[in-house]
């Protein structure tokens, strides 16, 4: 019954392409978004229910990808474009609930953790950015970016590409902890890690900007480049400790029932604002979030509270639209490379988790392998500090990224499983859909 209500919602979605080829796009937009998300919706319970017991935001992420360029073109550009807001939005709503997870100052009053999680991270970042740097300068005279170019420019891509490998992504690992309840000291703190390491990351690369400025031959790079880095990511700080700081003060004297009002809203004045003064829309609420949780930790619980109380519809919006925006045309041409450089980022973070050692070691850097929107502003930064590689650089990081955010949260949910944070029966009773479970309730076993 679920895959039959998923093949009319997208049947749907293709007459409408059909019948309002002409109307405002605004309408076929709002349209073709409700249809999306119920299809997303119910390919989410698929996917929960199915033998292989994928997340249900895979579900949402595939479902997207199915219908929108990458696959079947239910949805426009033009209407993917329409819709960007909202998924800014929902994307805001889920890095500020990442940052309210991490309490700073529990960070560092408890040193053993700090050390811990200082291992874990250095050496994740330090392994993945040296084997990927190390195979790319290898093979620079056969890769399609590097090859026919100066040594000069194949270190400078060599060594932004080994910087990418340090990116995580602190809304992917939260959105999968809560959506699948899980509760342990692995959850808790590959969030944290995650958010930490996600701004480590950023300054990574504008080091690596820096460097690689001078390093490479004349007009390669961008003059300025590391510049605009700077400002992107303490500008997104900076902003969004403004915010955080503004709404400890707004949500002492707010009703309950007005708070979910005014975190949508707010969620999306945010994100617009982040993308019109070209900051980061995760950067900045996740700083947000860390603020407020750390200036008053009694708000900041109770946004928690209210964030995970509208946690599945946020999630529905936001990997519906991130999967209907994924755009895997470059591993026509480049999968082998794609496929090559994916494998050494994964196999680079699990020989740096085993040197880290610790309780860590097992599984932890499962949870490192996704990536998602902060990925994607640095892949698009990254297209302007080299102007020479036309779209291609960007192209083979978007569709990298697309491969660790649906692998990602699969081996994270597989570790969480093994480490007995996910109890099954637990799981079933919280994680199942309700309308999924009245779909297929009677005899078919669902």
């Amino acid at each position: 019954m679920q895959w039959l209500l998923l093949l009319c919602a997208l049947v749907l979605m293709a007459m409408l392409r059909r019948v309002a080829p002409l109307a405002p796009v605004e309408a076929r937009a709002t349209v073709s978004l409700g249809l999306l998300l119920f299809a997303a919706y119910v390919g989410g319970g698929i996917a929960q229910r199915s033998r292989l017991h994928l997340p249900r935001i895979v579900g949402y992420l595939l479902v997207g990808f199915v219908a929108g360029s990458g696959w079947l073109g239910l949805i426009r550009a033009d209407e993917g474009q329409a819709l960007s807001p909202i998924a800014n939005g929902a994307l805001a709503l889920i890095a500020s609930a990442a940052g309210c997870e991490l309490d700073v100052r529990s960070l560092v009053l408890r040193g053993e953790r700090r050390g811990a999680m200082l291992r874990m991270m250095t050496r994740g970042m330090a392994i993945p950015f040296a084997l990927v740097t190390l195979v790319v300068l290898t093979v620079s005279p056969w890769f399609p970016i590097t090859a026919h170019q100066p040594f000069r420019d194949c270190i400078a891509l060599a060594l932004v590409l080994g910087a990418m490998a340090a990116i995580v992504s602190p809304t992917t690992t939260l959105a999968l902890v809560t959506d699948i309840g899980a509760e342990g000291t692995l959850a808790r703190t590959m969030v944290d890690l995650t958010s930490v390491q996600a701004v480590a990351g950023v300054l990574l690369l504008i080091v690596i900007l820096a460097i690689v400025q001078p390093l490479a031959t004349g007009g390669t790079v961008t003059p300025g480049i590391a510049i605009r880095g700077v400002l992107l990511l303490f500008g997104s700080i900076a902003a969004g400790a403004a915010v955080g700081l503004t709404a400890a003060q707004y949500l002492r004297v707010l009703r309950e029932r007005y708070v979910e009002w005014v975190l949508l809203i707010a969620a999306f004045i945010v994100a617009q604002t982040a993308r019109l003064i070209q900051l980061d829309p995760v950067l900045v609420a996740l700083a947000a979030g860390v603020t407020l949780r750390n200036v008053d930790p009694r708000e900041g619980d109770r946004l928690r509270g209210e964030l995970k109380r509208c946690a599945v519809p946020v999630y529905v919006v936001f990997f519906a639209l991130a999967g209907s925006g994924l755009d895997l045309d470059a591993l026509a041409t480049m999968w082998p490379w794609a496929l090559l450089l994916v494998g050494l980022r994964i196999h680079g973070l699990r020989w740096g988790a085993r040197w880290a050692g610790g309780e860590l070691a097992q599984y932890g850097w499962l949870a490192l392998i996704s990536q998602g929107g902060l990925a994607i502003t640095l892949a698009a930064l990254l297209r302007r500090a080299f102007p020479e590689s036309n779209v291609s650089l960007e192209a083979l990081l978007v569709a990298m990224i697309g491969m660790h955010q649906i692998a990602g949260p699969v081996c994270f949910q597989w570790a969480l499983r093994r480490t007995g944070e996910v109890p099954e029966r637990e799981r079933n009773e919280r994680d199942v859909p309700k309308t999924a479970l009245a779909i297929g309730g009677g005899n078919s076993g669902m």
